[in-house]
């Protein structure tokens, strides 16, 4: 008799629990762009503001002024993009081939693309500025996209994929029907991989997007910078615009917030495939 109304309280303290959890994590992004329409004198003022202000044009005119903004925005938009393509591409070709092919070394190599994971990404800060170095991609915004496309992860992700989600009898039938490979994979892997794909682009936009110390540690010239290293460049010792700063960082997680509501329920799927038979 008392089993419903527990279950009803159970429920509700859950959904209550789910919601102090959310506001927790939606409260830097609302004091971001609370911060991000004041003044630098109010935002360190005693209390400081909780409701927004009438500085935010002040704000973004001052960051245009203070370093090259909109086109590292546009900088920033093109690396991410890129990225995010040839990641897609090759990640899925990796997948594909590890999931239904049979070839020579098949599970050293495997292995060997997931050994990568385990190293820590300071380890490659050295040996990747000396390839880009011999490569003359020194400055260069190839140098940000090209190398990593191929990524373990990517391809890990693909290849479980492949196999949860793509039959083996499928692609036999096609293959006799004179599919040859390259039709196969666009024509009939590449729709089923869908959820996957979605998830990984999601992934891998948003990695590309938030990346400093890549372009760090290539990039020269302020006209090349992505928006994280543009956004650098107004911090100082002695005179820091921090309204301006925070307006670039509120500007910078516009595109992140629309794509992840846009994609959530994509990057959901993607992640869960394969989790119930």
């Amino acid at each position: 008799m008392n089993s419903r109304p527990s279950l009803q309280r159970s429920r509700w303290m859950a959904y209550a629990l789910v919601g102090c959890g959310a506001l927790l994590m939606l409260a830097p992004f609302y004091v971001m762009f609370v911060f991000a329409t004041q003044s630098r004198t109010d935002i360190f003022s005693v209390p400081p503001p909780l409701w927004f202000g009438d500085d935010l044009w002040a704000n973004l005119r001052l960051l245009g002024e203070r370093i090259p903004f909109w086109r590292s925005v546009g900088w920033s938009l093109y690396v991410a993009l890129m990225s995010t393509a040839l990641t897609l591409l090759f990640c899925a070709m990796g997948g594909y081939a590890f999931a239904m092919f049979e070839f020579r070394f098949k599970r050293p190599l495997f292995a060997l693309v997931l050994g990568t994971m385990l190293l820590p990404s300071f380890m490659s800060m050295i040996p990747s500025f000396m390839v880009m170095d011999l490569l003359g991609w020194i400055d260069e915004p190839r140098a940000l996209y090209l190398p990593g496309a191929a990524n373990a992860f990517g391809i890990f992700l693909m290849r479980q994929y492949v196999r949860s989600a793509v039959p083996k009898e499928l692609i036999e039938a096609a293959r006799m029907d004179g599919c040859g490979e390259f039709g196969l994979f666009v024509r009939i892997v590449l729709p089923l991989l869908k959820p996957a794909l979605g998830t990984l682009g999601l992934i891998s936009f948003i990695g590309s997007w938030n990346n400093f110390v890549g372009p760090l540690i290539v990039l020269r010239s302020p006209e090349h910078f992505t928006l994280p290293l543009a956004l650098r460049l107004l911090q100082n010792p002695v005179d820091t615009e921090w309204g301006a700063l925070i307006a670039g960082a509120a500007v910078a997680t516009l595109p992140l917030i629309a794509l992840f509501m846009l994609a959530s329920r994509q990057l959901i799927a993607g992640l869960t495939a394969g989790a119930v038979k």
